[in-house]
Parts: structure tokens; C-alpha cells; sequence
């Protein structure tokens, strides 16, 4: 199961990520590869190889799961079969 605070990485690409919010699964994958700690590497689905960004946080439809990019890399973040979409960036108060 996905904890909190968990890195992981890609097995296709240099992309890295860490577990904010968990889900009931552990099925995250980059590039149609299962991400785990420590990955052998591997070739990837051509499909799934959009890319992520360092710094974005993803989630899926429901955010039932959250990830936060910690490494760029050129496969996409999957959860249990859907494409996890960047998170939106919460306006702040303005101070004036």
C-alpha cells in the first residue's frame, strides 16, 4: 500500500515522485511501467509518455490519490488506469 512521504520512481524515465495523499491502490505507473523504489529499467508504453513536470502535483478525477513531482521525467502518471491531471493552484488572498 502507498504511504505518505513514499518516493517513487520511474522505470522508463528519470521521473521521481512522492505520495502526498494515498489511495486504496498502489498501482501508480509512469509511462505504463508500475513505479516502485527502487525500478529496474525498462522500455515504456509510447501511449502514455506525455511527460511530467518537477514541482506539479497531480491527481486523478476523485482526488482519491495526490503526487507531487519531485524529478521531471517524459512519462505520464497513471492511477489504477487513468491519466492523473495537474492539480489547480489555489488563489491566494490578496494582502492589500
Amino acid at each position: 500500500m502507498l504511504k505518505p512521504g513514499a518516493r517513487l520512481k520511474s522505470a522508463v524515465c528519470e521521473a521521481e515522485v512522492m505520495i502526498i495523499k494515498a489511495g486504496d491502490s498502489d498501482g501508480i505507473t509512469c509511462g505504463g511501467v508500475v513505479m516502485s523504489d527502487a525500478p529496474e529499467s525498462t522500455d515504456g508504453n509510447a501511449d502514455q509518455m506525455h511527460g511530467c513536470l518537477i514541482g506539479k502535483r497531480y491527481v486523478n478525477q476523485d482526488e482519491t490519490i495526490e503526487v507531487l513531482c519531485v524529478k521531471s521525467g517524459d512519462g505520464s502518471l497513471y492511477y489504477d488506469g487513468e491519466e492523473l491531471m495537474t492539480k489547480d493552484t489555489k488563489k491566494l488572498p490578496s494582502s492589500d
